[in-house]
This record gives structure tokens, sequence and C-alpha cells, in this order.
């Protein structure tokens, strides 16, 4: 690249800079992104650079392909129901140990790695995550009401953003794997993509970022839809436009809106510096979804 090209691609994202500097992005880290070594330092210094330049940056993580591996090798088969890992009282002593442990301390050490300052944090922390048992209700085929089991699956019931807020504000960047704890002393877990949307809810944050493995929401021509607005959705779930895992992510995207967020991004995390892409240019690299 040509030094005057450089110039013109710092210039560009200096009204982003000036725009969001102080506000708050919360980034939900998995997929390829998180499993792929060659896209892990990439990440990394888009995360380092947002905080560099004054944007409170919270990143939370997934870690299902983790927990898979750790549950293989101990002689325990995964199972699922509509995307969410059914959760017996050994795995989820199996979940937390991957989630809370290994990989949050993985990703803590490699932002760290970087010039970053970054802390992992657990929903158990502190109270930081209050969730509830989730109630999954579907029809059955006889159009009979089915209550499935998950174990200790749950769902967000509160956040505490005053614990993320005091490690922003001291230069801190939060990483936080996706479990809560119950009224009843049980830990649960929660799927990252909705604890990441509640957790940018509470924290009312400019973005909410959601790396996946696909370019964005794409129309029936597999084409990418750049902007999505809210009230779209429903239409885009009943024309099959958005279905299986896309839905769970929108939804967390919705329910982020709901609670004050300005914008929510869909973004192939498969792209290298998917977040600055997405952040600091006018085109950006995803969907975003829109009041």
């Amino acid at each position: 690249m040509e030094p005057r090209d450089r110039a013109a691609t710092l210039v560009e994202a200096l009204p982003y800079i000036q725009q969001f500097a102080g506000k708050t992005i919360v980034v939900k880290y998995g997929g390829a992104a998180q499993v792929q070594p060659e896209l892990h330092a990439p990440f990394a210094q888009d995360i380092v650079l947002l905080k560099y330049v004054g944007i409170n940056v919270v990143v939370v993580h997934g870690g299902g392909p983790q927990i898979g591996e750790t549950l293989k090798k101990i002689g325990k088969t995964s199972e699922f129901i509509e995307g969410l890992r059914v959760t017996d009282e050994e795995t989820v002593g199996v979940v937390e140990m991957v989630l809370s442990g290994a990989t949050n301390k993985s990703i803590v050490r490699l932002i760290n790695r970087h010039g970053g300052n970054a802390v992992g944090l657990s929903g158990s922390d502190a109270g930081l995550t209050t969730a509830k048992k989730l109630i999954m209700n579907r029809k059955g085929p006889g159009g009979e009401d089915v209550e499935y089991d998950l174990g200790r699956v749950g769902e967000v019931l509160a956040i505490r953003p005053d614990i993320i807020h005091h490690l922003t504000d001291g230069g801190f960047i939060p990483v936080i794997a996706p479990l809560g704890v119950g009224q009843d002393g049980n830990v649960y877990n929660i799927n990252a993509d909705s604890a990441a949307g509640a957790i940018a809810g509470a924290l009312h944050a400019e973005k909410f970022i959601l790396l996946t493995d696909v370019p964005g929401i794409l129309d029936e021509s597999e084409n990418l839809i750049s902007t999505v607005k809210r009230d779209d959705i429903n239409r885009l779930k009943d024309e099959k436009i958005i279905t299986g895992g896309m839905i769970p992510k929108v939804d967390a995207c919705l329910d982020a809106l709901s609670s004050d967020v300005t914008k929510t991004h869909i973004v192939d995390g498969r792209v290298s510096h998917a977040v600055l892409l997405e952040v600091f240019t006018k085109e950006g690299v995803g969907t975003q979804i829109v009041r």
C-alpha cells in the first residue's frame, strides 16, 4: 500500500473514532474467529486498538467446540435441542471449567499479548449475571404442548453493569464467559449470543457486534443484506430468509435494541480485522440491524 493510501485509510477512520470515543461496544467472540489460529491476532489487535482510541470495549465469548472436545475426552456424548446443549450435572461442571477457565484465560492472554489490559470474568463473579432455568415449550407432532428439559441451561434475568463499568473506566477490557447463577445458587449455561446481547443492553452500548461464520443475513439469492430494520425481522423469518442458527443471533440483536443499544451488527468473523472494518469504515462487512 502506498503512503497516500495508508493516510486515506486513517483519515476515513477519524470521524468514527470521534463519534465512538467514550462509548461502549460489546463484541461477541465466537465461531471461526475464535477457533482458527490465523484469526486470533487480528481479533486481538482490533480489540486493543478500539480501547486505545478511547472506546470502552467488552468481549463476551462462547466455547462450544472446546466444551465438546472436553466432553468427548471423558467419554460423554453431547446432546443438542434446537442448538442448545443439554447440560446435566456432570456437563455443567465441564462447561464451567472450560468457559471460565481455559477458554476465558486464553482469550485474556491473547489480548494482553497484543498490548491490552484484559480481565477475565464469568457471570458467577460478584453476581454479574443472574439467571433462571430456561424452559423450552414446543408443539409436538400431534399439536400437543411438549416441555423439553435442557438441564442446567439458563436465560438471563439481570446483569450488574456496575462491575463492567468499574473495569472499563479503569482502562481494562472485560472478557466475559456466558455463565449465570440462579437464586437457587446453581450455575447455568447460557447461550453466548443471548448473554452478549443482554450485556450490551445492560450497558446501553453504542454497538453490539456479533461475530459469526457467514457474511451476515443473506437474501433468497444469497446476496448480503447490509441493513435490516427491526420491524422487518418477523417478515424475514416468515419468508425463511432468517432460519436455523441465524435466529438466536437475530433475537439477541433484537433484545439489545429493545434495551437502547443504538445499532447491532452480525459480522463475518472469518474476515481478518472484521471488527475494525465494521466500526471504522462506511461499508462495513456484515448486516446491521437497526431500530
